[in-house]
């Protein structure tokens, strides 16, 4: 793992973890949130990795360090637009991890990567509207509202609003699992 909290820790992307990242996928509560309306096969995955794997992307694995042995429990990713030092971000937590606050610590540590080893100048993300327990984990770990695309998704088969959200590098104040490593 590369950098941590109490509760929560950012590692690398693994591909021997393609079936549970598959898994968490094919989660209906993810289906929603995503707004996609299919599910993707295994093989599909499979090919899809891999062509992460050599892309530009920074993705990270999510891991519950509460347990004696950390535990993945989702993804982080950043796509980002060198030219403008901004990129997009992107979280997946399988359905065992929701609810516990660790979806706020793992974009509070992959933001702190994105502005402290990235040196991104800000992140943004698009959360469709009806998820508010997603729009408040974002907040709670740095985001605020830009914007909205008006009925740019869908959300159980009915068109929705999508939020857009962005974190500054220049707002992300208090702790810092980076800086703590580098003074440690």
């Amino acid at each position: 793992m590369w950098i941590a909290t109490e509760t929560c820790a950012l590692g690398p992307y693994q591909p021997d973890l393609v079936e549970t990242y598959w898994r968490w996928e094919q989660d209906p509560g993810l289906l929603v949130g995503y707004g996609r309306q299919s599910p993707q096969t295994l093989e599909a995955r499979t090919e899809g990795m891999a062509a992460q794997l050599r892309g530009s992307n920074i993705r990270f694995t999510v891991y519950d360090t509460t347990k004696d042995t950390p535990v993945p429990v989702g993804v982080t990713t950043l796509l980002p637009d060198d030219s403008v030092r901004t990129a997009e971000y992107i979280v997946m937590l399988g359905p065992e991890a929701r609810g516990r606050g660790l979806g706020t610590q793992a974009t509070r540590l992959t933001l702190d990567y994105a502005f402290h080893i990235t040196n991104l100048r800000m992140v943004w993300l698009k959360v469709l509207a009806p998820n508010t327990a997603g729009i408040h984990a974002y907040e709670r770990a740095g985001f605020q509202r830009a914007g909205t695309l008006r009925q740019a998704g869908y959300w159980l088969g009915e068109v929705c609003d999508e939020v857009l959200m962005d974190a500054l590098a220049t707002d992300f104040t208090g702790p810092s699992a980076i800086k703590n490593l580098l003074r440690g």
